[in-house]
């Protein structure tokens, strides 16, 4: 029992010590916002104005606030949910359901996947009005949010049902696989994995995505010729360049590549091209026309129709923002990230399987006469290993910005370090970015680091080109 208590009360010291330092954090984050009244010195003149820097300041703050309070709200629910039991009750209402359909309590595979459903409805319904109040008050506010209501709730709708039409046969067989793997089970466990990570990889953006957002094909123009000469000058295998229609949503703004080997595929979301420079097909005159309304929403319910102060990029701040994303695929980012995580996940499985075994860690969560498979997995990866994803997530953090500062260093080395210094400060812009970060929460937080050590790090060697 002593060893139960211990573990238990670990789990969620643990836990509250974590949410502590995020706090402490933020603190030190809000000071800086606070501060910040005035648009950096290496900034005047650029295209971030005094003006958008305090709409930034204010929308920071904003956004600062809300999660501060949303997270102590999460914070306290999965104490609770702890210290009342809810895990086992869960467990205990799915025997009771599944018995009432006929079947045995004991055939754990569909019982699991009932209760991995029943905890996504609940998490889905706990986190619903957080969901509409980001997206209605604080996005609202700032000018960002681009849906009605119907619309929302109907993509959320939609979000969830994809989701466990992918999660439960998946958890499904997975469950399988442990349970009748023998000895090597984790490797079994860990080879599908990779093996379903793969096949989302190369199936989401053709099959899942568009689920939710239209992608259409960049037509001929300029700005196309240019993106398929800079793949080619480095062997990209670029096949397909498409727009997608983020502006149903939000006015943030993208761009990434997708795809599998020699199949790779880019995507520019419509909101980081500058309004009225949009890509024309051959022997069209440009029109200056947004895309927008019925012409992208297609059928269905529409976004909310608003006027934006957007910048926009140029096209050759289109080309610099994907000479960066090109950086991280010529560089290898994309290859060793995969890698890591299948390292971690192998590592991750191997010691499940060496954990699995002790009854002390299912009692501790108030499982005394059964050991679930699936419960074993959440116990163990999501309470046992947290002190350690909290530091691979740091470690991954600090890797994640020498990737992205080596990914500027890759576009300016094709000449593009001017352009991408504009374009870098136009997204911050329209994006609502401060510039300036406290240093500490920086580092533990920002996978990308702030917008003037990445203009700082481009240095002056490259602002001629």
């Amino acid at each position: 029992m002593e060893a139960e208590a211990a573990i238990f009360v670990s789990v969620v010291a643990f836990s509250w010590l974590a949410f502590a330092w995020e706090a402490l954090l933020y603190r030190r984050q809000r000071r800086v916002h606070l501060s910040t009244l005035t648009v950096p010195p290496e900034l005047v003149g650029s295209s971030l104005t005094q003006e958008t820097l305090l709409k930034a300041r204010s929308y920071q703050l904003d956004k600062g606030s809300f999660g501060s309070v949303s997270n102590l709200y999460s914070q306290i629910e999965s104490t609770l949910i702890l210290l009342l039991g809810g895990i086992p009750y869960l467990w205990s209402v799915t025997g009771h359901i599944v018995q009432r359909l006929g079947y045995s309590a004991d055939y754990e595979v569909s019982r699991s996947c009932l209760f991995l459903l029943l905890a996504s409805l609940f998490s889905a319904a706990t986190s619903l009005p957080w969901s509409l109040y980001g997206t209605f008050v604080v996005e609202e506010r700032h000018g960002f949010n681009k849906q009605t209501l119907a619309f929302f709730l109907k993509d959320q709708l939609k979000k969830l049902a994809v989701m466990q039409m992918i999660m439960l046969p998946i958890s499904s067989l997975l469950l399988h696989i442990i349970q009748r793997g023998g000895p090597l089970f984790f490797l079994y466990a860990w080879a599908f994995t990779l093996l379903v990570t793969l096949l989302l990889i190369t199936v989401y953006a053709d099959y899942i995505a568009p689920l939710f957002d239209r992608f259409t094909p960049l037509p001929d123009g300029s700005l196309r010729r240019e993106i398929e000469s800079m793949a080619a000058a480095i062997a990209f295998p670029l096949t397909k360049i498409y727009v997608v229609e983020g502006s149903k949503r939000s006015s943030h703004s993208n761009a990434y590549f997708y795809g599998f080997y020699k199949n790779k595929r880019i995507v520019l979301f419509d909101t980081l091209l500058a309004k009225g420079v949009e890509p024309q097909g051959e022997g069209e005159e440009p029109q200056g026309k947004e895309l927008q309304g019925e012409e992208l929403q297609g059928k269905g319910e529409e976004p909310k129709e608003k006027k934006d102060a957007k910048l926009g990029c140029s096209n050759e701040e289109v080309l610099a923002v994907l000479g960066h994303e090109l950086g991280h695929w010529k560089l290898g980012h994309t290859t060793k990230n995969l890698v890591i995580s299948q390292v971690n996940s192998l590592l991750c499985f191997s010691l499940f399987a060496a954990l699995i075994g002790r009854p002390e860690l299912f009692a501790a969560f108030g499982f005394h006469d059964e050991r679930p498979t699936l419960i074993g997995l959440i116990i163990i990866f999501q309470f046992v290993f947290s002190p350690y994803n909290e530091l691979l997530s740091v470690v991954l953090t600090v890797l994640s910005r020498r990737f992205e500062f080596a990914a500027d260093e890759f576009a300016a080395s094709l000449g593009r370090a001017a352009a991408l210094r504009s374009a870098l400060v136009k997204l911050s812009s329209d994006n609502l970015g401060l510039p300036v970060a406290d240093w500490l929460y920086s580092a533990w937080r920002y996978s990308h680091p702030p917008l003037l050590e990445r203009l700082r790090a481009l240095g002056d060697a490259h602002k001629d080109d």
